[in-house]
């Protein structure tokens, strides 16, 4: 039996939700622009996204338990898609903020119940695959979403009711299945404390690969040529980054396979701060380069998130996996509620370059705190890393904890896996 065929109708569900999303993404900073908002709210825009983002991830499976995945999924689909809506009807700081916020929120949820869906609905032999194209389905349709707002003037309507249309017609599938929903949803406790004790690299580092990414998401329109007048080149600018960043993905990964991923994370981190300062100096000398540069930034920042959690799960012991991802999500959220932030901050006073700076010194902060843990602590053997697989955090969902379900499931406490009392590198 072919493995996507059970699943069909949650992909084409999700193609549709992303396509929306990535469109709404890029729209805002380059709409809230025109409407002279400042780079402070811009950011603040941002934090409030992923704070809500941390708040689905919590409530998902409460309502999932109450209401079920086709209920659940159906009423965060009705909130989100009016959210673009909102936003044209009440063009304030505060509006975008609190509107931000709550698409946050119920985007998370509705990555929660689509990825637990596919997780349920394969096997441990098709689950590989299943992520695979889970992952070209991201790619794909964040890029299109971008690349849409080529196709009318942002300052009018055309664009944000086109959002609010591709994220409601996702329940349509949905909604319509015949097949049987997944069992109810566990809650999944999260222990800070106890994820900084099994890898301080992990918990360190995806605090501060929130930091910028966030800050990317929210702000990297405002600072692509022409600060955001010109949209093709906006588009193009940010497809280039989320190209780069899937395309990344699986070499370092491979190569982590075979090395300590802690050097393999402090390589991809100063290659992340190089190519933010060549950023800088393409947009101010060689325009031209910006585009090519922009996907080397991608191919080294976005990886290092999954690299980081692959490194937790080495660590882990299986009945934790799932735990640990969950929990470093929630670190990477907490990160992007500050990044934005503290990035704008410094956007107002210096400029639009000061973007990158900001990624350059988290990056250089994220090298220099895991080569100390490499100096400080012995490498993992090879013998208990589990094998790396893609998740691609550029499209913001929550597949990293979709993955450590699978290995959970195939990857059985023994002796010569981590302690649980150990502080691990």
């Amino acid at each position: 039996m072919n493995p996507i065929a059970p699943i069909f109708v949650l992909l084409i569900s999700v193609a549709i939700l992303l396509t929306g999303q990535g469109l709404q993404s890029i729209l805002l900073p380059v709409r809230a622009q025109i409407e002279e908002l400042s780079t402070p709210i811009i950011g603040m825009m941002g934090s409030a996204y992923f704070l809500g983002f941390a708040v689905g991830c919590v409530m998902c499976p409460h309502l999932v338990r109450r209401v079920g995945h086709i209920r659940g999924f159906a009423a965060m689909t009705a909130v989100a898609s009016a959210a673009p809506l909102v936003h044209l009807m009440w063009i304030t700081p505060l509006g975008w903020i609190l509107t931000r916020s709550i698409t946050g929120m119920s985007l998370a949820a509705l990555y929660v119940i689509i990825e637990s869906w596919l997780n349920e609905r394969s096997s441990n032999e098709s689950r590989g695959l299943v992520l695979s194209v889970y992952m070209v389905i991201n790619l794909t349709v964040i890029t299109a979403g971008q690349m849409m707002l080529t196709l009318s003037d942002p300052a009018g309507f055309h664009l944000f009711a086109l959002a609010a249309i591709l994220v409601s017609i996702a329940a349509v599938p949905v909604a319509l299945t015949r097949g049987a929903q997944p069992s109810p949803l566990e809650a999944v406790r999260v222990r800070p404390l106890r994820i900084l004790a099994i890898s301080p690299v992990a918990f360190v580092g995806c605090a501060g690969i929130g930091l910028a990414n966030g800050a990317w998401w929210a702000l990297g329109p405002l600072f692509a040529p022409n600060e955001g007048a010109d949209v093709a080149l906006t588009a193009v600018f940010m497809s280039a980054c989320v190209i780069g960043g899937a395309v990344g993905q699986w070499p370092l990964g491979r190569i982590s396979d075979g090395m300590d991923r802690r050097r393999v994370i402090v390589s991809a981190a100063l290659l992340a701060a190089l190519a933010a300062v060549a950023l800088l100096y393409a947009r101010a000398r060689v325009p031209q380069l910006l585009y090519a540069v922009s996907a080397l930034w991608g191919a080294a920042a976005f990886p290092l998130y999954t690299l980081a959690v692959a490194h937790a799960n080495d660590a882990a012991e299986g009945e934790e996996l799932v735990e640990v991802s969950s929990g470093l999500l929630l670190t990477y959220a907490a990160g992007a509620v500050a990044g934005p932030v503290l990035a704008s901050s410094f956007m107002q006073a210096f400029g639009p370059g000061a973007l990158f700076v900001h990624t350059a010194v988290v990056h250089l902060g994220l090298a220099g705190f895991t080569l100390w843990r490499i100096l400080r602590e012995p490498a993992i053997s090879l013998e208990d890393q589990v094998p790396f697989t893609e998740a691609l955090q550029a499209a913001e969902t929550v597949s990293t904890a979709f993955d450590s379900a699978r290995l959970a499931a195939e990857i059985p406490p023994t002796p010569g896996r981590a302690s649980g009392d150990a502080r691990l590198p």
